[in-house]
């Protein structure tokens, strides 16, 4: 088990594997938890991450000042991640157990903010129904792809998402997650209280209310996409917690993400200097 005893509060919960990023190089710790988890710790949150993983790099220096519950898996799900003209390339080649409700430490359970981060399924959808006092995020990318035999990943239809959507308070999706569908995404703006949608350098768009306001990205030299729209969410999340409307959050998230892209792998997430400058520039 990765629970650790004597486990506090936390402010800002992420339940979702962390991942096994295969690179040229060898391999990293990534995912929605390690990126979110870094940059929520960033903007001062005391963070909780409950996820599975299989030890082939030890978490507790990526995760330093982190608290982690989960289990210890066979395997770390493992991704290798090809970037194309044409887009990324995804794939599998193993997964981690399954994320369930008791893993979830009882005080954790009233933090407040709650962010499912599903990668491979491995988050069941009924999960949603235990946080009613929290603000309930989601990046539902693990529930918007689906894999062939040979694990090459692609977007696929999402059942759940009239059950789920209407529950969440707040959603970020990548176009890459619904393959570029307009059609998609309208659909999962109806169902939701809000949306964003992240288009890389071509910023975000949120669905909010009926309407839909873009935020652009900054000019920056990309060096490394993997896990700006993870660090985009944690930022969104916690200036909508914070009190911020959600286009004032949008804007900020978006500032936050554009500084992530210009440096490689964890390296990308915000420091808390950065975070401040941006806060006393934009506020």
């Amino acid at each position: 088990m990765l629970n650790a005893p004597g486990l506090e509060p936390v402010e800002y919960l992420i339940v979702g594997h962390t991942i096994y990023d295969l690179m040229p190089d060898g391999g990293r710790i990534g995912g929605t938890t390690a990126y979110a988890g870094l940059t929520a710790r960033a903007l001062g949150l005391r963070v909780g991450v409950v996820t599975a993983w299989g030890g082939e790099l030890p978490l507790e220096d990526t995760f330093k000042g982190i608290q982690l519950a989960g289990i210890e898996s066979e395997h770390s799900t493992t991704f290798e991640n090809v970037y194309t003209k044409q887009g990324r390339v995804q794939t599998i080649h193993h997964f981690a157990d399954a994320l369930d409700l008791h893993m979830i430490p009882e005080s954790w359970r009233r933090a407040p903010i709650v962010h499912l981060a599903p990668l491979v399924h491995e988050v069941s959808p009924q999960i949603i129904h235990y946080f009613s006092k929290s603000l309930l995020c989601l990046t539902p990318q693990g529930w918007l792809r689906e894999w062939d035999a040979e694990g090459k990943v692609r977007p696929a239809e999402w059942p759940e998402a009239n059950f789920v959507l209407p529950n969440i308070d707040a959603a970020v999706i990548s176009i890459e997650d619904v393959n570029g569908d307009q059609r998609r995404i309208d659909e999962m703006a109806a169902a939701c209280n809000m949306l964003v949608v992240t288009y890389g350098a071509g910023g975000a768009g949120l669905y909010w209310n009926g309407q839909v306001y873009h935020s652009g990205a900054i000019q920056v030299e990309e060096v490394d996409p993997t896990g700006a729209g993870d660090i985009f969410a944690a930022a969104f999340f916690y200036r909508l917690y914070s009190g911020a409307g959600p286009e004032e959050a949008m804007h900020f998230a978006n500032r936050v993400a554009g500084n992530s892209v210009t440096r490689q792998g964890l390296d990308s997430a915000p420091t808390q200097d950065e975070i401040y400058d941006l806060m006393t520039e934009v506020y």
